[in-house]
C-alpha cells in the first residue's frame, strides 16, 4: 500500500486544498473517477451558463422594439453553443494534465472506495487495483441527479430520459429536439427550459409543488412563470406523475393536478430529468470509515469541515448544504486558509445562514438569506419593503413598465424592532449583480463561531468553541470581499476574485 500525508477524492473544488497541500510539500493522492473540474466544469454551472446567455441576448432581442430598436430577429446557432460549451468542458483535460505534472501530486483517474478506515482501494479504468492510505482525508466527491422512483414517476425508467449528466455527455444533443419536457422546475430545470425555448425546442416545464422555484418567493416564482410563457414555454404545476411511457420515439407523460384532479397528457420527442440531486456518498464504501450520516446520505461536517472520523474532512455536495459551487468553493478556501495558518485563533469557519442564491434563468433570480414566510417563523415583528425594476430610471431606460413579463422586483425583509437585515430577494436583469452588496453588508461585523453539529470536534474545535472565537470582517477591507460567498458564475466574481491577485494566490 502507497502512503500519503493527504487523500483528496474529487477534483472539483477540493482543488484550491489539492495545490494548498503540494504547495506545502505535503505528499497528496488525488483520486478522481470522472472528469477533472467537479459538477460546475463538466457537467453544470458552466456550460449551462454557456446556454443560458445565448439564450439571453435572443430574450433581450425579443424586448428591443420596446425601446425603439427594430430589425433584430435573431437566432441561436446551436452548432457554435454546442462548440463554445465543450470548449468549456474539454478544460478537464488540461485540468487532469495539471496535475498529473504537479510535484508532490500522484493522479488516480479511477473509483477509489474506503477499504479501511484511513484506506481506499482505487480501481483503475483498465481493472488494475491500488491501495493507498494517509492520516488526512478530504472528501469532495459532490452529487448527481435524483431519478424520481416508480411510486413517483411510473415507468419512468423504461420510458428513458436525460439528466444533466446525459445532456452533457455521451447523449449531448448536436441535434435538439423538437420539443421536450423537463420534469422538476428548480435551478437546473428553469435554466435548461429557458435555454432550450430559446434554441427553438418546445418545452414544457413540470413541477409537483404549486410554484416553480419553490425554495424562493412566491412573487419571484410568479415572475420567473410570466417571462418563461412569454417565450412560449409552458409550465404546468402541482402536477403529480401518473405515468410515462415511450412509443416510436415518443415520450408519453400522463398526469394529474394534484388539486384538481384535472388529467393532462404530454408528448415529446425527450424528456429531462431535473428533480434534485442525490450525493454520491454511497460509491464510498463509508461502511468501513466512522464517518456518520444523515438519512439521505449526506456526511455530517462541522463548522470547520471536520467529519465523525478523526483526519477526515467533506465538502461541497456531500455535506447535504446547499448544493452550489460558490458554496463549495468558499469550504475550499476555509480549508486552505486554516491549513496555511499555524495560529488556530487566526482560523476561518464556515456558516451557512447567508449563502447568496443565483439561479439563471429569464430573467435572473438571486436571495441571500431568508424568505418572508422562514422569517416569519421566529415570531418577531417584520418589515417588508418592495421595489419594482419599473418604478427606477434605469428600468424605464430597458423599457420595462408595470405590465412586462420582466417587471421584477427586489425585496427586503428586516427585523422591525432592530432594522437588521434577515433576507433579500431579487428577480429581474442582472440579479446576481444587484444581490452582492446585501451579501456583503449582511456578512461584515463581528461573526461569533457557532458550533454545528457540536458532537462533531477534534480537541483543537473544542478549546476553539470554549473560547467563543470571534471573526471580523471589516467593511473596508479587500480581504472581506473575499470572505463571502459571490454568486458562481456571475459577473460579481470580476470583484471578488481580486482577492486572490491581491494576497498572490494567483
Amino acid at each position: 500500500m502507497k502512503t500519503y500525508d493527504w487523500i483528496v477524492v474529487g477534483s472539483g473544488a477540493a482543488n484550491t486544498v489539492t495545490e494548498t497541500l503540494a504547495a506545502q510539500g505535503r505528499r497528496v493522492a488525488l483520486v478522481e473517477r470522472g472528469k477533472f473540474g467537479g459538477t460546475c466544469l463538466t457537467r453544470g454551472c458552466i456550460p449551462t451558463k454557456v446556454m443560458v446567455t445565448a439564450a439571453d441576448a435572443v430574450e433581450s432581442a425579443r424586448r428591443f422594439a420596446r425601446i425603439g430598436v427594430t430589425g433584430c430577429s435573431p437566432a441561436i446557432d446551436w452548432d457554435t453553443v454546442s462548440r463554445r460549451v465543450w470548449n468549456r468542458i474539454d478544460q478537464c483535460y488540461e485540468l487532469q494534465a495539471h496535475y498529473e505534472e504537479m510535484d508532490g501530486v500522484d493522479v488516480y483517474a479511477g473509483d477509489g472506495r474506503f477499504c479501511g478506515p484511513y484506506e481506499l482501494r482505487v480501481t483503475l479504468p483498465d481493472g488494475r487495483k491500488e491501495q493507498i492510505g494517509a492520516p488526512r482525508i478530504l472528501l469532495a466527491v459532490g452529487g448527481r441527479s435524483r431519478i424520481p422512483d416508480e411510486a413517483e414517476a411510473p415507468g419512468l425508467a423504461d420510458a428513458g430520459y436525460w439528466t444533466s449528466e446525459d445532456f452533457f455527455g455521451d447523449s449531448y444533443p448536436y441535434r435538439l429536439p423538437a420539443s421536450m419536457v423537463i420534469l422538476g422546475a428548480g435551478a437546473i430545470g428553469t435554466e435548461f427550459a429557458h435555454a432550450l425555448a430559446a434554441a427553438g425546442v418546445a418545452v414544457t416545464l413540470v413541477h409537483r409543488s404549486a410554484h416553480i422555484l419553490s425554495r424562493e418567493e412566491p412573487e419571484v416564482a410568479a415572475c420567473v412563470t410570466r417571462s418563461l410563457e412569454a417565450a412560449g414555454v409552458r409550465v404546468l404545476t402541482n402536477q403529480a406523475t401518473i405515468s410515462v411511457a415511450a412509443a416510436d420515439g415518443v415520450k408519453r407523460m400522463v398526469l394529474k393536478d394534484k388539486t384538481t384532479g384535472q388529467v393532462t397528457i404530454l408528448e415529446a420527442e425527450a424528456l429531462l430529468v431535473a428533480a434534485g440531486i442525490v450525493p454520491n456518498t454511497d460509491t464510498l464504501g463509508l461502511e468501513h470509515t466512522e464517518i456518520r450520516t444523515d438519512d439521505r446520505g449526506y456526511i455530517l461536517t462541522n463548522e470547520f469541515l471536520e467529519t465523525s472520523a478523526p483526519g477526515i474532512y467533506a465538502l461541497g455536495d456531500v455535506n447535504g448544504e446547499a448544493p452550489l459551487r460558490h458554496r463549495a468553493n468558499y469550504e475550499a478556501d476555509i480549508m486552505a486558509h486554516n491549513l496555511t495558518h499555524a495560529d488556530p485563533r487566526d482560523w476561518r469557519w464556515a456558516r451557512y445562514d447567508l449563502v447568496p442564491v443565483a439561479v439563471f434563468t429569464s430573467p435572473e433570480v438571486a436571495r441571500i438569506g431568508l424568505t418572508e414566510e422562514a422569517a416569519a417563523r421566529s415570531g418577531r415583528p417584520l418589515h417588508i419593503a418592495y421595489h419594482r425594476y419599473a418604478d427606477t430610471a434605469k428600468g424605464f431606460a430597458l423599457g420595462i413598465t408595470a405590465d412586462t413579463d420582466d417587471n421584477g422586483m427586489i425585496k427586503l425583509i428586516a427585523d422591525a424592532e432592530t432594522d437588521r437585515l434577515l433576507g433579500v430577494s431579487i428577480v429581474g436583469p442582472q440579479a446576481t449583480v444587484l444581490l452582492q452588496p446585501f451579501v456583503n453588508l449582511m456578512n461584515v461585523g463581528d461573526t461569533v463561531l457557532q458550533a454545528k453539529h457540536a458532537d462533531i470536534a477534534s480537541p483543537q474545535v473544542a478549546r476553539l468553541r470554549a473560547d467563543g472565537l470571534v471573526r471580523r470582517l471589516s467593511a473596508d477591507s479587500v480581504i472581506s470581499i473575499g470572505e463571502t460567498m459571490t454568486p458562481h458564475p456571475g459577473l460579481a466574481e470580476v470583484a471578488m476574485w481580486t482577492q486572490y491577485y491581491y494576497e498572490g494566490k494567483i
